[in-house]
């Protein structure tokens, strides 16, 4: 089910950025399940469109997933420069946390 999901949203969204976690394994269901996933999404299809419209987006995309098996689907989504963003803010923190040591 994982690599069917991989292979939709890479097809869908041509993202800059997929991961996607299989969370089964903290819930109460049979051993190797795939039923409940994590998903962060890094894409220029989700520029303009607010958290709501982008996880629609997801979810029509996989409906099928969604309606033979798949339980739970946590989305984190981000437009490439919200992540970029985010990535140069880190950096930043992480720059001046170093700095902050070397005193």
């Amino acid at each position: 089910m994982i690599e069917q999901i991989r292979e939709k949203l890479n097809q869908t969204f041509k993202p800059l950025l997929l991961e996607i976690f299989n969370d089964s394994g903290l819930h109460r269901v049979p051993a190797n399940s795939e039923t409940h996933f994590r998903v962060f999404l890094v894409s220029s299809t989700f520029d303009g469109l607010n958290a709501v419209k982008r996880q629609r987006l997801v979810y029509d995309c996989l409906k099928l997933e969604l309606n033979s098996g798949v339980h739970a689907l946590s989305l984190k989504t981000q437009t490439v420069s919200e992540y970029q963003a985010a990535e140069s803010q880190a950096q930043q923190a992480m720059v001046c946390a170093h700095n902050e040591g070397a005193k």
